[in-house]
């Protein structure tokens, strides 16, 4: 009798190398266990973690991502890059939500040098929680071909989607449960809806339509979105120019001299 194979998620771990990287180290020499499939890499500083080295991992298939840096206060640098992360990994979870993955496999944590058994505990716990969600995709029953496609549309606004930040987003709080109020704010949805999720969904119709020409409504189907909101993003797309209309076939194609 076969036993079913036990799932072993991927997972990555990006931690700053002043304190979650000290944790690490001293929850090895202690002998805190964590899983052995938790890998990491070591930055110097937990603000320089960019969104796209989260939405690669999620393209590669990485199960959950963890950032790790210094405590709110604690950073080694001027700049308060632990302040940034935060901003970062919180847009990064409404960017997630928003084209179907969980956030939850999406987190971050502050620990220090000092804390070993807390890094390890923090690595016991998320590794459960994404066992229990399982393979990326599968909890939010999205096919791999419609995940890849909107992750790479995501990955490809990367560059409008720091500067929308920068300009617009950012915030620069005392706390981390202030930061969490703010994203769940209102005024925070709003900025979202009318600076980033159209600009996702356009991206993502930009993405499909690379592969071959499509009609309103095989567009609608493969990306799980309502018609009507398909055929405003492809008239205003084909107004500007991004696309084109062809009347006989009935289907849109990309503009091939502005999108390669």
């Amino acid at each position: 009798m076969s036993m079913a194979t036990e799932f072993k998620p991927i997972m990555l771990g990006i931690v700053c190398n002043w304190c979650c990287y000290g944790g690490a180290d001293l929850a090895g020499v202690s002998r805190f266990q964590y899983p052995p499939y938790i890998r990491l890499i070591r930055v110097m500083c937990s603000g320089r973690v960019d969104m796209s080295f989260i939405i690669r991992a999620f393209q590669n298939g990485t199960d959950g991502v963890f950032v790790g840096g210094c405590h709110l206060g604690d950073c080694h640098y001027v700049t308060q890059g632990n302040h940034d992360a935060i901003n970062m990994v919180e847009m990064t979870k409404k960017i997630l939500a928003n084209i179907g993955v969980n956030p939850a496999r999406l987190r971050l944590e502050w620990v220090s040098a000092g804390e070993g058994i807390r890094f390890a505990s923090i690595m016991n716990e998320f590794a459960e929680q994404i066992t229990k969600l399982g393979p990326l995709g599968k909890s939010e029953g999205i096919e791999n071909s419609l995940l890849q496609l909107k992750l790479e549309a995501v990955n490809r606004l990367i560059p409008y989607l720091r500067v929308v930040q920068n300009e617009r987003l950012q915030v620069r709080k005392s706390t981390e449960e202030e930061y969490k109020e703010y994203y769940a704010s209102e005024e925070c949805n709003r900025l979202f809806r009318e600076l980033i999720a159209d600009k996702i969904t356009l991206s993502e119709i930009i993405q499909l339509l690379r592969e071959k020409a499509f009609s309103p409504g095989d567009l609608a189907s493969n990306l799980n979105l309502n018609l009507s909101e398909i055929s405003r993003h492809l008239i205003s797309s084909a107004n500007h120019g991004l696309i084109r209309y062809d009347a006989g076939q009935k289907r849109y194609a990309i503009a091939q001299s502005n999108y390669r």
